[in-house]
C-alpha cells in the first residue's frame, strides 16, 4: 500500500498501471504464503467473513463466462476478483487495533508520495514519469483522474492519523503533510474527486464529533487546536495559490494555481455547454449505450470483462470508434458485464454497508474503540462510490486494493466486536498440517503472477517500443532510406512478436495501423487490423480500415466482406454509403459509383467524407457536373472551406472541357473576397495567370 503509489515506471516501456497492478498482486500472493508460513508449526482459528463470498462469486462468475464470452478478458477479471478476495481475506485475518495504524501509515505514506510527484509535475514540469505534466499531474499514476481518485480514497487514513496524534513534535508537520496532498488532488481538477472531497470533509467532522471521545484531538486543547487549524488551512491556501508551469485554459479562464484550477472544473458541471460538447456529454451518451446493452442482456449479462467488446452495438450509428475501454460508472458496468449476479453483489454489499454504518452508529462502551476504524473505512468507501459514478476506480490497482483493504478493515472490526451472524463471521479452524499445501498453493500462484507479468512486460515492452520507431519514422527520422527499412523492418517484426504474446491488446496495437496506411504500407496495415478484429469483431471504424486496406490491396472480394461487416454494424449511414462508393470506385464501377453520389447527393444525405468523395470521383472520370455540385455544395455546407472551395471551382470552370470564363473569374473573385488579407497576395500567385490582372 505503501510502494505501489510511491513508485512509477521512469519510461514508456511498460503502462504504469500495469506495473502498479503487477506490485499488488505479487505483494498479497507474498503476503498469503508469509501468512501461512507463520502458521506452519501451531493450530489457530483463522475468521471468515460473508463478505469474503463477494469477490469470489464474482470470480466464478468470470470464469463461467469464459465458455461464452470473450475468454481473455474474462480470464483477467477473475484473476482481478481473486487478488482482491484474497487481499480482503488477508485483511480480514491480520488487521486489528494493533496492526491497524501501521497499515494507515504505510497508506498515508503511499499517498504523500505520489501527491509529491504531482507537486512535481505540476510546479517543476517533471517528466520522470512521461505520462505527467504540469498540464496534467499523474503522478505516477497514468493521467491526473488515477491519481486523483486514489488520492481522495486514501485521505481519511490520513485525517485519521493527524485526528490521533496525542504528541505535539509530529502534530505540525502531520497537518502541513495532509494539507499539502489535498492541494496536490487539487492540483488535478478532477471532479468526481473534488466532489467527493467536497462530502468528505464534512461527514468526517461529523464522525468526529460523534466519536470524539475515542480520538486525541479532544485532548489537544484550545490553543493546539487552533495551531493546527492554522497550518492546515495556511498551507491549501499558500500551496494552493504557487502558479503552475504551465497554465491551463478552462471554459471558464486561465488556471495557474492549484485553487484556481479546482474553482474552474468544479464550476465547469453547473455550465450547460458542459452537457452538450463537454466530458460529461460524452459520458451520457457512454451510460445510455450502457443502459440499451443491459437491457438487451437482463440475466447473464455480456460476460465479465466483455463491455468495451460489446459497446460499439449500442452506440449511435454515426459513431465509428468506441466512446472508451470503460463506462466511467462502476455500478453500470458490473451490471451490464454481470447481470443478475452484479446485481445480487451490488444489493448484499450495499446492505452490509448500511448495516454497518448503522451498527457503527449504534456502538456503546468498549465498542466504541471500534470507531475509528470503522469510521475510515465508511468514509473511504463513500469517496470511492462518488468517484466510481464517473470512473471505473475499482479497475485500477491502486483504488481496487483500497476497496479490498476497507472491506477488510470493517470485516475484522466486526469478528473483534464478536458479531457472528450467519452472513458475517465464523471461525476455520486451522491445522498446521494445513500450512504445506496452502504454502504450495501460494507460491504456485506467485510464480503465475511472476509469469503473468513478465508477458505484460515483454508485450508492452515491443508494441510501444514500435510505436516510438514508427513515430520517428513518421518524422523523418532517420532521414537515410535504407537505414529507415531497417528501423521498419524492427518495428514490423516487434508487433508480430507483441501480437504473439498477446494478440487481444487492442488500446496499443490498432494505433500501429494508422500511420502505415498513410505512408502506403497497406499490407502490415491491414494484418495488425486483422488481428485486433478477431477479439474486437464490432468496432466498425476496424473494418472500415480493413475494406479500404483490402481494396487498396486489389482484393476486392475481401473488401466487400469488410464493407458488409461494417453494414452490419451502422446499416445505411452516410460514412456507410461513403465507403461503399469508393469502393465500388475502386473496383473498377465509377458509373455505378457516380449514379449512388448523385442519389445521395439528390436526397440530401451527405457528409463532409462524402461531398469530398464526389468531388475527387468527379474530378477523376472528369465528370465535370458532379465535381461543380460537390464544390458548391461544400462552400453552402462549410464555410471555413469557403476560400479552397472557390479557388477549385474557379479551376474548374476554366478547364478547357467546360471553358466559362465569366463563373471561373466570378469564382476566383469569390475566393478573393473571403481570404484573410495576410494571405491575398499567396492566393493570387496560384490563380491561372490568365485570370490573374483581371482579379486585381
Amino acid at each position: 500500500m505503501c510502494l505501489a503509489p510511491a513508485l512509477g515506471v521512469p519510461g514508456e516501456w511498460v503502462l504504469q498501471d500495469t506495473f502498479k497492478s503487477a506490485t499488488v498482486a505479487l505483494c498479497v500472493m507474498c503476503s498469503a504464503a508469509l501468512l501461512f508460513w507463520s502458521l506452519r508449526q501451531r493450530d489457530a482459528e483463522l475468521v471468515w467473513h460473508g463478505i469474503v463470498w463477494l469477490p469470489l462469486v464474482l470470480m466464478g462468475y468470470a470464469l463461467g463466462s469464459m465458455a461464452w464470452s470473450h475468454s481473455y478478458l474474462a480470464a483477467v477479471e477473475a484473476i482481478r476478483w481473486f487478488v482482491l478476495g484474497v487481499l480482503l481475506w488477508l485483511g480480514l485475518n491480520t488487521i486489528n487495533r494493533d496492526t491497524l495504524p501501521s497499515l494507515m501509515w504505510g497508506i498515508h505514506a503511499g499517498a504523500t508520495a505520489a501527491s509529491l510527484w504531482a507537486a512535481c509535475q505540476f510546479w517543476g514540469g517533471l517528466t520522470l514519469f512521461p505520462q505527467g505534466s504540469a498540464i496534467s499531474p499523474g503522478s505516477t499514476f497514468v493521467n491526473q483522474n488515477f491519481f486523483a481518485e486514489y488520492s481522495v480514497c486514501a485521505l481519511p487514513f490520513s485525517l485519521g492519523l493527524l485526528f490521533s496524534m496525542r504528541g505535539f513534535r509530529g502534530l505540525g508537520w502531520m497537518a502541513l503533510c495532509v494539507a499539502f496532498n489535498i492541494v496536490a488532488l487539487m492540483m488535478t481538477g478532477t471532479r468526481s474527486a473534488l466532489m467527493a472531497l467536497l462530502v468528505l470533509i464534512p461527514v468526517f467532522a461529523f464522525a468526529l464529533v460523534r466519536f470524539r471521545d475515542h480520538y486525541a484531538f479532544a485532548c489537544w486543547g484550545l490553543a493546539r487546536q487552533l495551531l493546527i487549524a492554522t497550518v492546515f488551512l495556511g498551507t491549501i491556501l499558500v500551496l494552493g495559490s504557487i502558479p503552475s508551469r504551465d497554465p491551463l485554459a478552462t471554459p471558464g479562464g486561465v488556471a495557474t494555481t492549484a485553487l484556481q484550477r479546482s474553482f474552474m472544473r468544479l464550476s465547469s458541471v453547473a455550465t450547460e455547454k458542459e452537457y452538450t460538447h463537454g466530458t460529461f456529454s460524452t459520458r451520457i451518451e457512454m451510460w445510455k449505450a450502457t443502459a440499451r446493452m443491459m437491457m438487451d442482456n437482463p440475466w447473464r449479462g455480456v460476460g465479465a470483462g466483455a463491455w468495451e467488446i460489446e459497446i460499439p452495438r449500442y452506440q449511435r450509428l454515426e459513431t465509428t470508434l468506441e466512446t472508451d475501454y470503460y463506462t466511467h460508472n462502476e455500478i453500470l458496468q458490473l451490471l451490464s458485464e454481470y447481470g443478475v449476479v452484479g446485481g445480487f453483489v451490488l444489493a448484499v454489499l450495499l446492505a452490509y454497508v448500511l448495516q454497518t454504518l448503522a451498527s457503527t452508529w449504534r456502538l456503546r462502551g468498549k465498542d466504541r474503540l471500534e470507531a475509528p476504524c470503522r469510521v475510515i473505512a465508511l468514509i473511504s468507501l463513500m469517496s470511492l462510490l462518488v468517484v466510481g459514478s464517473a470512473g471505473f476506480p475499482l479497475h485500477l490497482a491502486m483504488t481496487g486494493a483500497l476497496f479490498a483493504v476497507c472491506l477488510g478493515m470493517l470485516a475484522s472490526s466486526d469478528a473483534r466486536l464478536g458479531n457472528r451472524a450467519a452472513f458475517f463471521v465464523g471461525g476455520i479452524a486451522w491445522r498446521s498440517s494445513f500450512a504445506k499445501p496452502a504454502l504450495l498453493v501460494s507460491l504456485a500462484c506467485l510464480a503465475i503472477a511472476v509469469w503473468i507479468t513478465v508477458q505484460a512486460v515483454r508485450v508492452e515492452y515491443k508494441l510501444i517500443h514500435a510505436i516510438h520507431i514508427s513515430n520517428g519514422l513518421m518524422r523523418g527520422i532517420p532521414s537515410d532510406p535504407q537505414e529507415r527499412s531497417t528501423r521498419k523492418a524492427q518495428m514490423l517484426e516487434s508487433v508480430r512478436e507483441g501480437i504473439a504474446i498477446n494478440p487481444h491488446y487492442r488500446k496499443i496495437t490498432a494505433e500501429l495501423a494508422e500511420p502505415l496506411a498513410a505512408s502506403g504500407d497497406w499490407a502490415s496495415a491491414t494484418g495488425i487490423l486483422e488481428s485486433v478484429v478477431v477479439s474486437r469483431p464490432h468496432v466498425a471504424a476496424l473494418w472500415t480500415g480493413l475494406a479500404m486496406g483490402y481494396s487498396q490491396l486489389g482484393q476486392p472480394e475481401r473488401a466487400q466482406a469488410a464493407l458488409r461487416q461494417v453494414q452490419r454494424l451502422h446499416p445505411d449511414t452516410v460514412p456507410t454509403r461513403t465507403l461503399e462508393i469508393v469502393l465500388l470506385n475502386r473496383a473498377g464501377h465509377p458509373d455505378e459509383a457516380i449514379r449512388k453520389l448523385n442519389a445521395n447527393l439528390d436526397q440530401g444525405t451527405y457528409d463532409y467524407d462524402m461531398v469530398q468523395t464526389a468531388y475527387a470521383i468527379g474530378y477523376q472520370k472528369r465528370d465535370w457536373t458532379l465535381a461543380i455540385r460537390s464544390l458548391r455544395l461544400r462552400v453552402a455546407t462549410w464555410p471555413l472551406d469557403a476560400v479552397d472551395g472557390y479557388f477549385r471551382l474557379g479551376k474548374l470552370y476554366a478547364e478547357p472541357e467546360v471553358g466559362d470564363e465569366t463563373k471561373a473569374l466570378a469564382a476566383f473573385q469569390a475566393g478573393w473576397r473571403a481570404v484573410p488579407a495576410e494571405q491575398k497576395e499567396n492566393y493570387l500567385r496560384q490563380v491561372p495567370t490568365a485570370y490573374r490582372m483581371r482579379l486585381q
